[in-house]
């Protein structure tokens, strides 16, 4: 009996093992690929599945996962600048089974594949830019570079989600230039709004002085037309009084002098000193005033002030 049963238990054993190695598990957006004897049999999706044992296998797993591959590019632009462009390409395997297949048995290695295309595109779109347009037209560049994935790995079973220019270098004197050229054309920008504003500032103070000088010339004429007619009128007032132009004259000029010397004394905190004068001046100074009334009483115009009244009437020293 125990010679019966050990030989049931070894085969049992081997059954046993032959039936797990039946067994396997495919992970969530995987696909696995098992063949027999080197021919394709099925694809097996995710969970547990089963297989021949010492017959089939598997031969591969296919990931539906999005893939990302970065290539760094050199390439020369249309004025003859060397830039290094960072392309990054997004591609993922469809789901339907001739897309699995294509992918496993048509292409050895997608991403050198890729890589090539994209080198291809990359150096024959940027050649035809300046340096400037390449980084204002990256869009252009990856729209480009896309457009070209999509319909070769489309064959394959790979399908381009998203194709982006992530970075553009040029070569480090040619960056160092162009920032140089940038900040020169701000600083002229700020040369220039600098020099407007003082334009600006310049005439409008121009202005105001002109205008302040014009206000202050009417106020200085009417001033003197109003001090001229009060004469007149004062000379004329003394003559109906009966007293002549030259005493009349003399005696306003004499009243305007010592209200002068009174104001002075009044808004001044140092000490007057009044220095006597011959008043045999008044004479000659009444002729040049009267003259000078007289005559403006034929024209009609205002009188002309004489220069030096208070130094032909006498001296006023003022000291702190």
């Amino acid at each position: 009996m125990i010679e019966v049963l050990v030989p049931l238990g070894i085969l049992g054993f081997f059954a046993l093992i032959l039936l797990l190695t039946g067994m396997f598990t495919v992970e969530q957006q995987t696909i696995a690929i098992v063949e027999r004897f080197g021919k394709f049999i099925k694809i097996a999706r995710p969970g547990l599945n089963f297989k021949v044992p010492l017959v089939d296998k598997v031969a591969g797993r296919v990931t539906h996962r999005v893939r990302e591959l970065e290539i760094d590019v050199e390439s020369k632009t249309a004025d003859d600048v060397f830039v290094d462009l960072k392309i990054a390409v997004q591609f993922f395997v469809n789901e339907n089974e001739e897309a699995v297949l294509a992918a496993h048995y048509k292409l050895m290695n997608p991403g050198q594949q890729i890589s090539s295309y994209v080198f291809d595109t990359v150096r024959a779109l940027v050649p035809e830019m300046p340096v400037d347009n390449v980084f204002s037209e990256k869009e252009k560049i990856a729209a480009a570079v896309k457009e070209r994935l999509e319909d070769t790995m489309q064959q394959f079973g790979y399908t381009i989600l998203q194709s982006l220019v992530n970075d553009i270098q040029p070569d480090a004197k040619v960056k160092a230039a162009m920032n140089h050229v940038n900040a020169s054309a701000r600083l002229k920008e700020a040369a220039k709004n600098e020099a407007e504003a003082k334009k600006i500032r310049t005439i409008a103070e121009a202005e105001a002085e002109a205008r302040a000088k014009e206000l202050q010339g009417v106020g200085i004429a009417r001033q003197r037309l109003a001090i001229a007619n009060g004469l007149k009128e004062s000379v004329e007032a003394c003559a109906e009084a009966g007293i002549s132009p030259e005493e009349a004259t003399k005696m306003v000029l004499l009243t305007q002098h010592y209200d002068t010397v009174t104001a002075v004394g009044a808004h001044s905190k140092s000490t007057i000193m009044m220095v006597p004068y011959t008043p045999d001046g008044m004479s000659q100074v009444g002729d040049q005033i009267t003259q000078a009334l007289l005559t403006t009483d034929e024209a009609g115009k205002p009188p002309v002030a004489p220069k030096t009244v208070a130094q032909k009437q006498g001296r006023v020293t003022q000291h702190s």
